[in-house]
Order: structure tokens, then C-alpha cells, then sequence
């Protein structure tokens, strides 16, 4: 993970707020963001991460509150070309060629005609699609095709790069050619704000996270920061259960400040009184009837900071 450039904000965001309706999907959020570094915005469905993420490109107007990029106002156009966007589902024409998409894409973003075949060459290098060029987009991947929307943001070379969920979807390999491919683009100087539900994701992409519920942004820092702040000297204890555990013994589990995983299972929860407590903790939970397969300590993660930001179980 490269060190923060220590730069003035690239993005700042303040008490941003914007309704659809009678839901508030934006609720008076603050956020920054600096050149050279991904920015993950984490939380749960309908926490206002994707209304924040148009709403920087200028797609979606704020009923009150301040977005500025670069100094101005992304509803301008000069500033909306420092901008490229990519969005969660696949925006291709999948009947053309990698190239021909590119080069769609290039015209749509206002590249002249001098400098198009220069930046769709560039863009194709850098990406590692020069070797796909020919093809047709409907017979690649989806993860290829998960890069070719990431290189189609790019070709105008944006000071920011907004994504939303841009590995939903993938498989290990494939993701794992996104992230090269993302950080790729922050070694070049690119600054990216991006949305994920993947934990693991975060933890390996981001130089810093936001972590959002009901439309703000709760805390905005690295891990490392967070972590400290949040939890201090504790640690975290992770329960594993040789079941699935019955209703009875959840509530037990919960009554003990545990909470769920992705995993039924494996309920992980803050260990803030001492090791010595940790024998009493398992005793307490197999007079409740738990079935420990194994109890055991560790640093906090992101898991435990999402839980305790906003309230809920990740999704991962």
C-alpha cells in the first residue's frame, strides 16, 4: 500500500443532503477525498453511498449542501471532464469490438479527434487489453468486461475515478485483475472513490474508508486510524460453533455482545475486559448451550469497526 500524498483535498463533500420522496437518501454528508489515494465508501443497503457517488459526478442534484472537486462545482462542465464514472452494471455496446467501444467512449467524453487513437492506444496498454482489441465485447469474460467499463472511464485521463461495485459479481481471479487494475491508476496519481460490500476488498484496496449509514458518513479515516480510535487497547474474540446455533442460543450469543458473520457459525464480538475474562466468557456460553468448536482473540478488522459504526452485520 503506497503512503497518502499529504495534499490539499482533491474532493470535499459538506452536509450534503438529498430526498427522494420521504426517504432522506443523503442526510447531511461530509466527506474528503485527495489526490493519489482510494477512497472506499462501505455500509449497509440504502445507507446513501450510490446518491454520494452520482451526486459527485453532477448525475444527481443535492437538495441542500456543497460538492466541491478540484474547487468547483461537478454540474460544470469544465469540472465534470476531470471526472470519469463507472457505473455497477456493464455499460457496453457488446456487439462492437473492445477498440470501437473505446473509441465510442473516447468521442462521449469529448476527446478530439487528433488525440483519440493516442488515448484508445494508451488506454488499451495500460490496461492489458491491446491483445483483445479485436474482439467482440460479448464474447469476453465478465471479468474482461469489467475492465473494459473501468478503461472506458479512463480514457479521458480524469483526476478522479468514481466507481460503484466495480468486482460485484467476479470470481477470485477476476477481482483480483480489477484490483491490479485499480491500483494501477492510483500509483499513476488517479484519485478513486469507490463502493464495495466486500470487506476483504476494502481492507486491501483502500488507503482510507468511509464508512456510511441512513445517508452521512459516520467516520471517514485509514483502518489503522479507525481501528485505534474505536477500539483502543481491546481486542476482538471470534466464536466458532460446531452448529448452527438455534434461536434460544443466539439470543444467548447476542446477550454477550456477539454478533453474526457471513458465516452462521462465526460470531465475533469486543473483548474490552481482559484475558482473564476469556475462560469465564466460555463458560457462560456453554451453560447457554453453545457448542464451541474453538474461542479465540484477535486485532480488530474492519468487520468489527463496520458493526460498530453502524449497528449492523456486513454483508461480505
Amino acid at each position: 500500500m503506497s503512503a497518502l500524498l499529504r495534499t490539499e483535498p482533491l474532493v470535499v463533500v459538506r452536509s450534503a443532503r438529498r430526498r427522494f420522496g420521504v426517504r432522506a437518501a443523503l442526510s447531511g454528508a461530509d466527506l474528503t477525498a485527495c489526490s493519489g489515494e482510494i477512497l472506499v465508501l462501505l455500509g449497509p443497503n440504502g445507507a446513501g453511498k450510490t446518491t454520494l457517488l452520482r451526486a459527485l459526478c453532477g448525475r444527481t442534484r443535492l437538495d441542500g449542501g456543497s460538492i466541491r472537486i478540484a474547487g468547483g462545482d461537478p454540474a460544470d462542465p469544465a469540472v465534470r471532464r476531470r471526472i470519469g464514472f463507472v457505473p455497477q452494471s456493464i455499460a457496453l455496446w457488446t456487439q462492437l469490438s473492445v477498440r470501437h467501444n473505446l473509441e465510442l467512449f473516447g468521442r462521449l467524453a469529448g476527446l478530439k479527434r487528433t488525440d483519440l487513437q493516442a488515448a484508445v492506444a494508451d488506454t488499451l496498454e495500460w490496461s492489458g487489453l491491446a491483445a483483445r482489441a479485436g474482439d467482440v465485447v460479448a464474447t469476453l469474460s465478465g471479468g474482461m468486461q469489467r475492465r473494459i467499463n473501468i478503461a472506458a472511464g479512463t480514457l479521458h485521463r480524469p483526476d478522479l475515478l468514481l466507481l460503484d461495485e466495480p468486482t460485484v459479481g467476479l470470481d477470485p481471479v477476476a477481482r483480483n485483475e480489477v484490483h491490479q487494475l485499480l491500483d494501477r491508476l492510483r500509483k499513476a496519481g488517479m484519485s478513486l472513490i469507490m463502493t464495495t460490500h466486500d470487506l476483504v476488498e476494502a481492507e486491501a484496496l483502500a488507503d482510507r474508508v468511509a464508512l456510511m449509514s441512513a445517508g452521512a458518513v459516520r467516520a471517514e479515516d485509514s483502518l489503522a486510524q479507525l481501528i485505534g480510535r474505536l477500539f483502543g487497547s481491546d481486542q476482538e474474540v471470534v466464536l466458532m460453533l460446531a452448529a448452527e446455533p438455534a434461536p434460544s442460543i443466539r439470543d444467548a450469543l447476542r446477550d454477550a455482545r456477539l454478533a453474526p458473520t457471513n458465516e452462521d457459525r462465526v460470531w465475533i464480538g469486543r473483548l474490552g475486559s481482559g484475558l482473564e475474562h476469556l475462560p469465564e466468557l466460555r463458560s457462560r456460553l456453554i451453560d447457554a448451550g453453545a457448542d464451541i468448536a474453538e474461542l479465540r482473540i484477535r486485532q480488530p478488522g474492519l468487520h468489527g469497526v463496520y458493526i460498530e459504526l453502524t449497528g449492523q452485520v456486513p454483508h461480505e
